[in-house]
């Protein structure tokens, strides 16, 4: 469920999400005029003057008027020298520290809103330095890192989200550690690490307050992505197709449509759409998506694979005429997907060519079973190590 947050929606993400679209996608020249439009609309609304001058260094064709960038740069500077003035005041008398705080606060978010992404870097780095508080911190430190996520500075993201866990881990609230579970979902998102993305992300649906980072329909369309990739079958169904959340989406999202076909299809093993739906989810959803579009190829190649393999689990041999036909494929394309993923042993399987038939290998599941143990006890065994090792540690200190 969607709780509307109160944390200031700065800088706006949808710009990032519109210059991405202009430098990263093939616009028609009408598509492209419109959203540059829009941009300017937006700049000019709110006197985005630093981020007016950046993007015409980053978009050869973007329209730049000097007269427009000085008009709202000086009244950028306005703003700036009063809320500079008030901590110059603030700092010459007694007892206002916290007015100090507040209004160098005041004076990053300003930064942080107008997208000038040095200065708004550089002042929060002070109110840090200056502030109190766990919470406080941690919500500075969430502005930065939605600077980050803006620029898609993704090594600088995850050095905030370091500084943010160690900080929640010392006293964070139940609703800092639900804007940081969003925060960190969509960072291992972006960073191709879809099964703890899956989890944070899946986590987040039913108690989201970050709409100052997305919107819930885009919480939702990475939680479905991730999960459908890297998740069994049991538990997609369970946390993804049966999620209450998802279920609630299906009416004000219809954007979303070709990423649920996928889905349903995948898990019904209804495998003559899934080729059709697969291809709409990367063109519709993941290429024009900042996130997403860098993993677009490894999700088409990932997805096939897994519906391939779970055909073949039901299936001692296939022949591929059989198998091409459930796909919806050509034989010749089926043939070489999978000469792609059985040298890797990414399928357990091997083609007889001469017979036109597809092989299962079946792992030994008994040998399987005593390597997990192996490996869980391993695990125990170290846990009880350090246990025990603290238990000493601790006597020995009442001992002193």
């Amino acid at each position: 469920m969607e709780i509307e947050s109160d944390i200031p929606k700065i800088p706006d993400y949808k710009l990032s999400e519109q210059q991405f679209l202009l430098t990263n996608t093939n616009l028609s020249q009408n598509e492209r005029t419109k959203l540059i439009n829009e941009i300017i609309e937006t700049i000019k609304k709110d006197n985005l003057a630093p981020y007016y001058k950046y993007l015409q260094s980053e978009i050869q064709d973007f329209p730049y008027d000097e007269a427009l960038y000085q008009e709202m740069a000086s009244k950028n500077e306005e703003t700036i020298s009063e809320l500079k003035q008030k901590i110059k005041e603030a700092e010459n008398e007694e007892e206002t520290e916290l007015d100090v705080v507040s209004t160098t606060v005041k004076l990053a978010e300003y930064y942080t809103k107008i997208i000038d992404r040095k200065n708004a870097t550089e002042t929060f780095k002070k109110v840090l330095e200056i502030c109190s508080g766990t919470g406080n911190k941690i919500d500075h430190l969430l502005t930065l890192a939605r600077i980050d996520f803006f620029f898609n500075d993704f090594p600088q993201v995850a050095k905030h989200l370091d500084q943010i866990k160690n900080l929640i881990e010392k006293g964070g609230d139940w609703e800092r550690r639900n804007r940081f579970k969003a925060y960190n979902g969509i960072y291992l998102l972006a960073t191709r690490n879809f099964s703890e993305a899956a989890k944070l992300l899946i986590d987040s649906l039913a108690t989201f307050t970050s709409t100052e980072l997305c919107s819930y329909e885009q919480i939702a369309h990475y939680a479905i992505v991730a999960g459908v990739i890297s998740l069994d079958r049991v538990d997609l169904k369970e946390k993804v197709i049966d999620s209450p959340e998802i279920l609630s989406i299906y009416s004000s999202a219809p954007e979303l449509e070709p990423l649920l076909n996928l889905t349903n299809s995948l898990y019904t093993c209804q495998y003559n759409y899934f080729f059709q739906y697969l291809l709409e989810t990367y063109d519709k959803l993941l290429l024009p998506n900042k996130f997403l579009y860098k993993h677009a190829n490894y999700f088409l190649r990932e997805m096939r694979c897994k519906a391939y393999g779970q055909l073949l689990e039901s299936y001692k041999s296939l022949s591929i005429k059989s198998m091409a036909q459930n796909f919806n494929i050509t034989e010749e394309f089926l043939d070489h997907d999978l000469c792609k993923f059985i040298p890797n042993k990414k399928l357990n399987c091997t083609i007889d060519k001469v017979n036109g038939i597809i092989e299962t290998n079946r792992p030994d599941n008994k040998n399987s079973q005593y390597h997990l143990l192996i490996k869980q006890g391993d695990n125990l065994l170290t846990k009880l190590q350090k246990y025990g090792a603290a238990v000493k540690l601790s006597g020995a200190e009442r001992v002193v």
